[in-house]
């Protein structure tokens, strides 16, 4: 009788800890990747801002999984917020080199026509 009770403690204890973990990592890696792409100025790229948007909802939604205990859950929707703000991040670059190779062609143009 004795041994069945302590045979039941490792299943309890496997059993109350059996959820995922904190997902406090990925939180973090999204909400970085996110004020990155704000930085960087996605919020002035109509795509890169709509990503940045998603990404942010996504962390919201995120937080609110983790505080009901759905780590695992959380774990998702922040895999995809960190997608997301990648995303944005990208497309803001992408404007930002593309502003910068018209203005380069442009002064290149603009010395064409004035040499002889």
């Amino acid at each position: 009788m004795m041994y069945a009770k302590w045979a039941l403690v490792p299943l309890v204890a496997l059993t109350c800890c059996s959820g995922a973990p904190m997902p406090a990592e990925r939180l973090a890696s999204a909400e970085a990747t996110a004020r990155g792409a704000a930085e960087v100025g996605a919020e002035a790229t109509p795509q890169a801002s709509l990503h940045l948007k998603m990404a942010r909802d996504q962390i919201a939604q995120a937080r609110g999984m983790m505080s009901k205990g759905d780590n695992e859950g959380a774990s998702m929707v922040l895999s995809r917020a960190e997608a997301d703000a990648e995303l944005s991040l990208a497309l803001a670059r992408e404007t930002t080199a593309r502003a910068e190779a018209n203005a380069v062609i442009q002064e290149a143009q603009t010395l064409r026509q004035k040499s002889p």
